[in-house]
C-alpha cells in the first residue's frame, strides 16, 4: 500500500514450490489475505487470468498453482500419486509454503472437490470455500467410473479416460486443436444442447467436439496459444498427469470412505452456468438444490444465464462480482 493509502499492484509473478516433494508452479499477484485458486482439466493456472488484478486490487494476495501433473508443475510418473489425498495435501501444503495460516479456497472443474474436500478436511486451514461448476460430492468428489458407465455407456469421457494412452496421445497430438474444440465445445456459445461429454463408438476425443466457424468473445487466439505453450514441453505427455487425476475416481471412493457423512463446516459459495455440461448430468440438480444441508454456512448459490462450463472465463465480470461479494462478506 502506498503512503496515500492506495492500494498497488504489481504484475503477476511467477515461480515454483516444492510441496510434499512435488515442485508446482505458481502464479501470484497482491498482497493480503490468501485466496487460492485451483484451476480444472485441460487447464492451467491461466484459466484464473481475469481474477487476478480484481481480486488483488480489493486487498488480497491471489496465488494460482499448476495443479500436479499439470502445464509447468511436475508430474508424478506413478498412477496412484493423484488421488485426492494427494491433491488435498498439496493445498495444505502449498498454504504452508506460503507462510499463511488460513486461505479461502476456489476451485473449477477438477478444482472444485479438491476445494471441496479440503475445506471438509481441513476448516482449520481453510477459511471459506467457493466452487464453480461442480457442486460438493462428498466424501470423494465424484461418481464411480462402474455407475457412471451404466449411465451413460462406454464413451462416456471418463470412462474413455481409463484406457492408458489413448486420450493422452489424442490430446497431445495437436495442442491448439485440442484447446480450441475443448473450450468451444464446453461453452454456452456451443449451439448443442448441453449434454454429458461421449465420445461415439469409432471416433476419437476431439472428433466428438465441434471445430468452431469463429471463437466466442471471451475466447482468443492468444488465450490458445497460451494454454498451448504451457503443455508444449511435455510433448506426447503433455496430459498423462492431468488424465491420471480421472484414473483414480474410484481409487478415491476407497481412500475417503472414512470421512462419509461429513459436511462442509466453514462459509462457501457456488456458481454455476445453466449451459454448463455438469448440469445435464445425473444428480447434479439434486445437488445443488442440496448445498444448504451439505454446507450450513453458504453464503449463496448462483446460477448464470447462458454460461457453460469455464465459468471464471466466459463469465468474468459475474464471476469475479460474486467472489468479491463473498470475500466481502467474510471480512471481520
Amino acid at each position: 500500500m502506498s503512503a496515500e493509502g492506495v492500494i498497488v499492484v504489481h504484475a503477476v509473478k511467477h515461480s515454483h514450490v516444492e510441496v510434499n516433494g512435488v515442485r508446482l508452479h505458481i502464479a501470484e499477484q497482491g498482497e493480503g489475505p490468501l485466496v487460492l485458486l485451483l484451476h480444472g482439466f485441460p487447464e492451467s493456472w491461466y484459466s484464473w487470468r481475469h481474477q487476478f488484478a480484481p481480486l488483488a486490487e480489493a486487498g488480497y494476495r491471489v496465488v494460482a498453482p499448476d495443479q500436479r501433473g499439470y502445464a509447468r508443475s511436475e508430474r508424478p510418473s506413478a498412477v496412484d500419486a493423484y488421488t485426492l489425498p494427494h491433491l488435498v495435501g498439496d493445498v495444505v501444503g502449498l498454504i504452508r509454503e506460503l507462510g499463511a495460516e488460513q486461505a479461502v479456497v476456489v476451485g473449477h472443474d477438477w478444482g472444485a472437490p479438491v476445494a471441496w474436500i479440503t475445506a471438509m478436511l481441513r476448516p482449520d486451514l481453510v477459511s471459506a470455500v467457493a466452487g464453480l461448476s461442480v457442486p460438493p460430492r462428498l466424501p470423494a468428489g465424484l461418481v464411480p467410473v462402474e455407475l457412471s458407465r451404466r449411465r451413460y455407456g462406454d464413451g462416456f469421457y471418463q470412462h474413455y479416460f481409463q484406457q492408458p494412452g489413448v486420450a493422452d496421445a489424442e490430446m497431445a497430438r495437436d495442442l491448439p486443436t485440442t484447446f480450441r474444440r475443448t473450450l468451444y465445445g464446453a461453452s454456452g456459445d456451443n449451439p448443442s444442447q448441453p449434454a454429458p461429454w461421449i465420445v461415439p463408438d469409432g471416433q476419437t476425443l476431439l472428433d466428438s467436439l465441434p471445430e468452431p466457424k469463429e471463437l466466442p468473445h471471451w475466447l482468443t487466439e492468444e488465450d490458445i496459444a497460451a494454454f498451448a505453450a504451457d503443455y508444449a514441453p511435455h510433448g506426447e505427455h503433455a496430459f498423462t498427469g492431468p488424465l491420471n487425476w480421472y484414473r483414480n475416481i474410484d481409487r478415491n471412493q476407497e481412500l475417503l470412505s472414512a470421512f462419509q457423512g461429513l459436511g462442509i463446516t466453514v462459509p462457501a459459495l457456488y456458481v454455476g452456468g445453466d449451459r454448463d455440461l455438469v448440469s445435464a448430468m445425473y444428480g447434479v440438480d439434486k445437488l445443488v438444490a442440496s448445498l444448504p444441508s451439505i454446507a450450513p454456512k453458504l453464503f449463496r448459490s448462483v446460477i448464470l444465464p447462458g454460461c457453460g462450463h469455464w465459468t471464471q472465463q466466459e463469465r468474468p465480470t459475474e464471476v469475479n462480482a460474486e467472489l468479491l461479494a463473498f470475500l466481502d462478506h467474510l471480512r471481520p
